[in-house]
């Protein structure tokens, strides 16, 4: 279906443009027959310039960028080889004025990087330097003339570039924070999936190999059915809790789920009933209140991670201990997760891999830095390995 290209130029968005240079044109008509021609030319100047400032762009193919240069070079060769009376521009010259200030502020505003300085130039260099196509061509004017016009027409040309250069900061900085915004979300829910959800599909993993073993008792069957449930289960209730945070309008801090301290003794009998070693947990009373909420959800995603490090990477380990003590000074709460593994096994190290989306130990160590703690992990006696992570209490 092709479309009238008056119909266009009909949009309300378009109509003070249209309106406003057929007003400027309008007036060449008026003149004398002899300088119609001369006053038709600042009266296209001025038009374009109007439209420029006034039309959305992009309009169609042609871009601001180009737009703008127009204005800028038109105006110029004006200014440079005007062939009419030198009175006759002095009617349109304050209404290209205007619109060279509305065309500087939005190429200062709103053009890319690599076109903003030499267009925003240009257009400033235009709007500056058109006073002088009436002041230089009045007879017995003098030089005093044109350099109070040109300095009458620089201080409005510095003030409408500093505004659209602080508008254009205060958008880069916007732009800037959503940026940061999403990939803040996007992380979280990369640890979301990487803490809950890869953990939960470990263990189903596991608890399906364990199910394919010869010998399976009825009661043992059912056992495993439940326990595989139970995984799928709060499997997919991770996932429904971050695809919430992700259809709230801000992504919510810490972990996916709100989790602490006092959850570990769960986690680790969970651990323990799920194909993995026996698991212990010795958890300190008096460490649960050491630590803020964020704190405690850092010290539950460390044991949770070190848990399933141990079930891919140490499935031959026959003990976990996870210990949750506060340090000699009371000022600092420390998290150990300790196996007997073997000397075979290849364990995960703090290393950041490009795009590594903040998952793993490393993320995690970045997020024990961020509460002013530390993270530690490597070999424990002749074939064990040990994490260890210590906060700060509050």
């Amino acid at each position: 279906m092709r479309t009238d290209p008056l119909s266009r130029l009909a949009r309300p968005r378009r109509w003070p443009a249209v309106g406003a240079v057929l007003l400027l044109l309008a007036p060449v008509v008026l003149a004398h027959p002899g300088d119609r021609l001369a006053a038709l030319l600042p009266a296209l100047t001025a038009a374009l310039a109007a439209a420029v400032a006034l039309l959305p762009w992009p309009l169609g193919r042609v871009t601001l960028t180009a737009a703008a240069g127009a204005v800028a070079a038109a105006s110029l060769l004006l200014d440079l080889g005007y062939p009419g009376p030198y009175r006759l521009p002095a009617f349109w010259l304050p209404f290209e004025w205007l619109a060279l200030l509305g065309v500087l502020f939005r190429a200062v505003r709103r053009l890319p990087d690599r076109w903003a300085g030499p267009i925003g130039g240009a257009v400033a260099l235009a709007a500056v330097a058109l006073p002088l196509r009436f002041a230089l061509r009045t007879p017995h004017g003098g030089a005093a003339g044109p350099v109070v016009a040109v300095l009458f027409s620089l201080l409005p040309v510095l003030g409408v570039a500093g505004a659209g250069l602080y508008l254009r900061v205060l958008d880069a900085r916007r732009e800037r924070a959503v940026d940061r915004a999403r990939r803040e979300q996007r992380l979280e829910v990369a640890r979301g999936l990487h803490d809950f959800v890869a953990h939960e599909v470990t263990g189903i993993v596991l608890e399906a190999q364990a199910g394919q073993l010869p010998g399976q008792e009825p009661v043992e069957t059912a056992a495993l059915l439940r326990r595989l449930e139970e995984a799928g289960l709060r499997a997919l209730d991770s996932m429904d809790e971050m695809v919430g945070a992700l259809r709230e309008e801000q992504a919510t801090a810490g972990t996916t789920r709100r989790v602490g301290l006092a959850d570990l003794p769960e986690l680790v009998a969970r651990f323990g009933t799920t194909g993995g070693p026996r698991a212990t947990v010795d958890l300190a009373p008096e460490a649960v209140g050491l630590l803020a909420a964020e704190a405690q959800a850092t010290a539950y995603a460390v044991v949770l991670e070190a848990l399933t490090n141990i079930r891919r990477h140490a499935p031959q380990a026959t003990a976990v201990t996870v210990r949750v003590a506060p340090e000699p000074d009371g000022r600092a709460v420390r998290v150990t997760v300790g196996d007997t593994g073997g000397p075979a096994t290849r364990r995960p190290r703090l290393r950041r891999r490009p795009g590594a989306g903040g998952t793993g130990l490393a993320g995690l160590a970045a997020r024990a830095t961020a509460h002013g703690g530390t993270l530690t992990s490597g070999p424990l006696g002749p074939s064990g390995w040990q994490v260890s992570c210590t906060l700060p209490g509050r």
